[in-house]
Protein backbone atom coordinates (compact mmCIF):
# COMPACT_ATOMS: atom_id res chain seq x y z
CA UNK A 1 0.00 0.00 0.00
CA UNK A 2 1.07 3.53 -0.60
CA UNK A 3 1.66 5.78 2.38
CA UNK A 4 -0.66 8.41 0.85
CA UNK A 5 -3.40 8.52 -1.78
CA UNK A 6 -4.54 11.57 -3.75
CA UNK A 7 -8.32 11.91 -3.76
CA UNK A 8 -8.34 15.52 -4.98
CA UNK A 9 -9.88 14.45 -8.31
CA UNK A 10 -12.43 12.19 -6.66
CA UNK A 11 -16.18 12.69 -6.86
CA UNK A 12 -18.10 12.45 -3.59
CA UNK A 13 -21.08 10.10 -3.74
CA UNK A 14 -20.29 8.81 -7.23
CA UNK A 15 -21.46 5.29 -6.40
CA UNK A 16 -24.12 6.20 -3.80
CA UNK A 17 -27.61 4.91 -4.57
CA UNK A 18 -30.35 6.16 -2.25
CA UNK A 19 -32.70 3.31 -3.18
CA UNK A 20 -30.16 0.54 -2.58
CA UNK A 21 -31.15 -2.17 -0.13
CA UNK A 22 -28.81 -4.12 2.09
CA UNK A 23 -29.18 -7.86 2.45
CA UNK A 24 -27.10 -9.12 5.30
CA UNK A 25 -25.68 -12.62 5.34
CA UNK A 26 -26.70 -15.01 8.07
CA UNK A 27 -24.35 -17.85 8.89
CA UNK A 28 -26.13 -20.93 10.20
CA UNK A 29 -24.61 -23.94 11.86
CA UNK A 30 -24.32 -26.83 9.41
CA UNK A 31 -27.12 -28.94 10.94
CA UNK A 32 -29.59 -26.04 10.66
CA UNK A 33 -28.49 -25.25 7.12
CA UNK A 34 -28.87 -28.88 6.11
CA UNK A 35 -32.34 -29.06 7.68
CA UNK A 36 -33.54 -25.87 5.97
CA UNK A 37 -32.08 -26.89 2.61
CA UNK A 38 -33.78 -30.29 2.80
CA UNK A 39 -37.12 -28.79 3.85
CA UNK A 40 -36.99 -26.16 1.10
CA UNK A 41 -36.17 -28.84 -1.45
CA UNK A 42 -39.11 -30.96 -0.26
CA UNK A 43 -41.43 -27.95 -0.58
CA UNK A 44 -39.83 -26.98 -3.90
CA UNK A 45 -39.10 -23.41 -2.76
CA UNK A 46 -35.96 -21.35 -2.17
CA UNK A 47 -34.44 -21.44 1.30
CA UNK A 48 -34.79 -17.65 1.44
CA UNK A 49 -38.56 -17.94 0.90
CA UNK A 50 -38.82 -20.69 3.52
CA UNK A 51 -36.93 -18.70 6.16
CA UNK A 52 -38.83 -15.48 5.42
CA UNK A 53 -42.18 -17.27 5.72
CA UNK A 54 -41.14 -18.96 8.95
CA UNK A 55 -39.98 -15.68 10.50
CA UNK A 56 -43.06 -13.79 9.31
CA UNK A 57 -45.40 -16.46 10.69
CA UNK A 58 -43.63 -16.50 14.05
CA UNK A 59 -42.97 -12.80 14.70
CA UNK A 60 -44.96 -12.67 17.94
CA UNK A 61 -43.15 -15.71 19.33
CA UNK A 62 -39.80 -14.26 18.26
CA UNK A 63 -40.60 -10.91 19.92
CA UNK A 64 -41.67 -12.60 23.16
CA UNK A 65 -38.61 -14.85 23.19
CA UNK A 66 -36.22 -12.02 22.32
CA UNK A 67 -37.30 -10.13 25.43
CA UNK A 68 -36.17 -13.00 27.65
CA UNK A 69 -32.76 -13.49 26.00
CA UNK A 70 -29.91 -11.74 27.78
Amino acid sequence: MKTEYDFSGGERGKFYQSDATFSFPIYLESDLGDFLNKLAEEKNIDVQVLVNEFLRNNLELIKATALSIN
